[in-house]
């Protein structure tokens, strides 16, 4: 039986790059992270995350170390060290019993998918990126577009997807390679390899695929995936030397601090609400 933790747990849906920023932030502030994978959309900057302690690789981003666990006894023995967090393949409604929750971070970024209500599960839930509504499907809310990432949202919905890649260096969206059908994808190349344009990269239903510029691979799919069509398979960092590929990105590390603050906002929001209701003693 996993006892209720002393210390105030988080569930953050997402394994990917964005999450794992979070709960390094999270876990550094005393809160006990638990991190669930969600497979869509497949995560491709697997060098910024805690994604592959899922396949049985050692992940650690900035001195927090990811744990895989599959029960509660797994889960209890990881978030009893300070420097590590809980990987699982465990879905939300497996999570619940373990204890009450203060907060539920949805950040798998699901661009084109609508977001259940997840409110009441715990006493805060942040949604992170598009078609978040705050008092329909979220608490409070962060912006992951390019243009205001990191904006908290407090009243409102965050913005659509509008299709517009962020810029690394000079370049856009044609750093990526996205996948024009589903199909199962094979690879043998590796986070941090420099490849240059038409290189191949792997196959896809046993069709090459090709690297769209010179650069370092910052993303790639996991070998062996069924991958769905129009989703990001392949990333390349061309800004030589600048690359970065591993650690927390400038946007990760503000979307993570936005998280922070959101909880923080909406938290004092229920404190001062609940301070000034009135009480009635009824004779």
């Amino acid at each position: 039986m996993f006892r209720t933790p002393p210390l105030p747990l988080v569930i953050i849906l997402g394994t990917n790059e964005i999450a794992s920023a979070v709960a390094v932030h999270l876990r550094r502030m005393g809160w006990l992270v638990i991190l669930s994978h969600d497979p869509l959309p497949p995560v491709i900057r697997r060098g910024m995350a805690f994604h592959d302690v899922l396949f049985g690789d050692r992940c650690a981003i900035e001195n927090i170390e990811g744990v895989r666990a599959e029960n509660s006894r797994e889960i209890a023995a990881a978030l009893a060290a300070s420097d590590r967090v809980a990987v699982t393949p465990l879905h939300l409604a497996d999570l619940l019993p373990i204890g009450p929750l203060g907060a539920l971070v949805d950040a798998r970024m699901q661009k084109y998918q609508v977001t259940p209500d997840l409110r009441g599960i715990a006493r805060v839930t942040v949604g992170l990126g598009p078609y978040f509504q705050v008092g329909f499907n979220c608490d409070v809310a962060v912006e992951t577009r390019p243009t205001c990432s990191g904006k908290v949202i407090t009243t409102g919905s965050t913005d659509e997807t509008d299709g517009v890649a962020s810029k690394l260096g000079d370049v856009g969206a044609e750093r990526f390679v996205y996948t024009e059908r589903a199909g199962l994808w094979h690879t043998s190349i590796d986070i941090g390899v420099r490849v240059f344009k038409r290189f191949i990269l792997g196959h896809l239903d046993g069709q090459p695929v090709h690297a769209p510029l010179d650069g370092i691979v910052r993303g790639i799919a996991r070998d062996g995936l069924h991958v769905p069509a129009d989703v990001k398979l392949i990333e390349i960092d061309p800004r030589g030397r600048k690359a970065k590929w591993t650690g927390i990105d400038d946007r990760g590390r503000g979307i993570a601090e936005a998280t922070v603050e959101a909880i923080r906002i909406f938290s004092h929001q229920t404190a001062t609400a609940q301070k000034q209701s009135p009480s009635y003693v009824i004779h």
